[in-house]
C-alpha cells in the first residue's frame, strides 16, 4: 500500500463488514480501497490536497463502513444522495465543502476510476425530468456534468495527494 499518513481514524473494520457493504450497494470495491478503508475508515489523510481539472481540492474524511447511525457511513451517504448522483457513482470520501470523492463504475465495472462530484448545481434527476422536461437519459447526462475525473485507480489517487507548501502563520 502507499505511504499516506492518516489521522483521526475510527479503528479497524473487519473485511466481512466491507463485503456486506459491497452487497448493500451492489458494487465490488477495488482491493486497494478495501485495504485502506479497513484500517483508516473515518480518517483524514495528512497530505490532503489534490487537483481536479486544475483546481485545488481538499480530501476531508474517508467514509465509514457499517456505522448506520453515522451520517458519514458510506451506505447512508449513498442513500441520502442517490437521487442526485449519476448512476454507478459510489461515494467513498467527502471534502469540507460537501462535495464527494467517488468511484465511477460506468464503463469501469471491474476497476472503477476515482472522480470528484461537485454538489453545487446538482439537482435531483426526477426534478430535472419534471421541471425541465428532460428525459431520463438527458437528466442522467445533466447529472454527469458535476462529475470530474481524478485518477485511474484509488492508489493513483492517494499517490497524488500533497500538502500545502506555504508557511502557516
Amino acid at each position: 500500500m502507499n505511504n499516506v499518513k492518516w489521522e483521526f481514524t475510527d479503528g479497524e473494520v473487519d473485511m466481512n463488514l466491507i463485503n456486506s457493504v459491497e452487497e448493500k450497494l451492489g458494487f465490488v470495491f477495488p482491493m486497494d480501497y478495501k485495504e485502506c478503508v479497513k484500517v483508516n475508515q473515518g480518517g483524514n489523510p495528512v497530505a490532503d490536497l489534490f487537483d481536479v481539472s486544475g483546481i485545488e481540492r481538499v480530501f476531508g474524511t474517508l467514509l465509514k463502513i457499517n456505522q448506520p447511525d453515522s451520517p458519514s457511513d458510506i451506505v447512508n451517504k449513498y442513500q441520502n444522495l442517490k437521487k442526485m448522483l449519476p448512476k454507478k457513482i459510489i461515494p467513498i470520501a467527502n471534502d469540507p465543502a460537501g462535495n464527494l470523492i467517488c468511484f465511477d463504475y460506468k464503463g469501469h465495472e471491474e476497476s472503477p476510476v476515482v472522480v470528484f462530484w461537485e454538489h453545487e448545481g446538482a439537482w435531483e434527476k426526477e426534478m430535472l425530468m419534471e421541471e425541465e422536461g428532460l428525459s431520463e437519459e438527458q437528466a442522467e447526462q445533466k447529472a454527469r456534468e458535476n462529475v470530474f475525473f481524478v485518477a485511474d485507480t484509488f492508489t493513483d489517487f492517494l499517490n497524488s495527494l500533497y500538502e500545502d507548501d506555504e508557511d502557516d502563520f
